[in-house]
């Protein structure tokens, strides 16, 4: 069984308009399948879904005369060039070269292209800069919160209210502890969905990493992996963080660049009206999945909470920040174009707000807002489940 994601009803308003589609994300977070809905809901019949990591479908697109891959797609799918034409192509990193093809047949044809890649690390070396203008690029996370309640039959109750929080509790303790992988989430038994969250490392690892990065010696990039997972929530001293390893501070930076392109990881930029402070200020890191964190870190629950409320701010704004002071004060999330701040408490307490509400005037923050595990009713204060 299927279950919509919110990235859906995006993508068809799109269908209309002739740019590329782009959908890029970690592995396992549901690509093919959103763009399997997708491709369902095109009421024309002159359309074709291409699976790129298939070796038979991969020669379609090894014609020198990029003309000959709709004439191919004519006689193994009863495509028409009379009328508009759908493709879509699944995994195109597999085949680097057909992207030299889909501009060709967009520029000359009109073809509207669905394209899934596995990444960002690699969509910015196969798309070239030809492509600019001709292409939107759309980005598929874990489940959110309401999503993975969708997976589980419930509607989530944005009302502000003690009975609906009770009710939703259990579950959102069970995205907290295996995330949002949508394999995971469907799974019902424990250690199912355990095996699932080990299954989805190790493709990430066997794929992504040994094949993809290319680095000189996998074990020191595993060990620097496990560091920062440990050190979820926390500024990243890249320096430090290359010296436990043996590699310096250039190859760990490196490293981190490739995890976050590869949606592993997410790096938080200190918050400064000063660009240049934000720049050179040392990054915070999260994972992109708490069932990652609960499964292979060993860190404590106010950590993973953390992790999940960053993932749900990070996928509704464009961006997020943290802020410190120099004498150490510090608000965990500020998003500057809303001009709101959030305190992460796995219990709040009202010196926190009070806290929040003392942000130096300079900031120009006008919302303030402590983000709790538990139910508050009072103002200023948002269970996490209702972010």
């Amino acid at each position: 069984m299927y279950f919509e994601r919110k990235l859906l009803s995006k993508l068809q308003k799109q269908l209309a308009m002739p740019e590329i589609l782009v959908v890029t994300g970690m592995r396992r977070t549901g690509k093919t399948t959103l763009c399997r809905m997708l491709f369902d809901r095109i009421e024309s019949k002159n359309k074709v879904f291409v699976d790129m990591e298939n070796p038979v479908n991969q020669k379609l697109f090894e014609e020198l005369d990029y003309v000959n891959i709709l004439h191919n797609l004519k006689k193994t799918h009863g495509i028409s060039l009379e009328e508009r034409l759908y493709v879509f192509l699944d995994e195109i990193q597999s085949v680097p070269e057909s992207v030299k093809a889909v501009k060709y047949l967009y520029d000359h044809f009109g073809v509207k292209f669905i394209l899934t890649g596995s990444s960002s690390f690699y969509l910015k070396n196969l798309m070239p800069e030809s492509l600019a203008g001709r292409k939107f690029i759309y980005e598929l996370y874990p489940l959110d919160f309401e999503e993975f309640l969708w997976f589980k039959g419930k509607k989530l109750d944005r009302e502000k209210n003690v009975f609906i929080y009770e009710q939703l509790k259990s579950d959102y303790d069970e995205y907290l502890e295996y995330g949002g992988f949508p394999g995971v989430v469907s799974e019902n038994d424990p250690e199912n969905k355990k095996i699932r969250l080990d299954d989805i490392f190790k493709s990430y690892f066997e794929k992504d990493v040994q094949i993809v990065g290319d680095f000189r010696d996998i074990g020191i990039f595993r060990d620097l992996l496990l560091l920062i997972m440990q050190r979820t929530a926390s500024k990243i001293d890249l320096g430090k963080l290359g010296s436990e390893v043996g590699i310096d501070r250039r190859t760990a930076d490196k490293y981190l660049k490739f995890l976050e392109s590869t949606y592993f990881i997410r790096l938080v930029m200190p918050y400064s009206t000063n660009r240049d402070n934000e720049i050179r200020g040392q990054k915070k890191v999260y994972l992109c999945d708490t069932g990652f964190l609960n499964r292979f870190a060993k860190v404590d629950s106010g950590c993973v909470f953390e992790n999940a409320v960053f993932n749900t701010l990070d996928r509704r704004f464009n961006k997020v920040n943290y802020y410190q002071t120099k004498t150490g004060q510090e608000i965990d999330f500020v998003v500057p174009d809303e001009k709101m701040a959030f305190e992460v408490k796995y219990s709040g307490a009202g010196y926190d707000y009070q806290k929040l509400n003392r942000l130096p005037t300079k900031l120009d923050l006008k919302n303030f807002y402590v983000v709790t595990h538990n139910f508050d009713k009072r103002a200023g204060f948002i269970p996490a489940l209702d972010l």
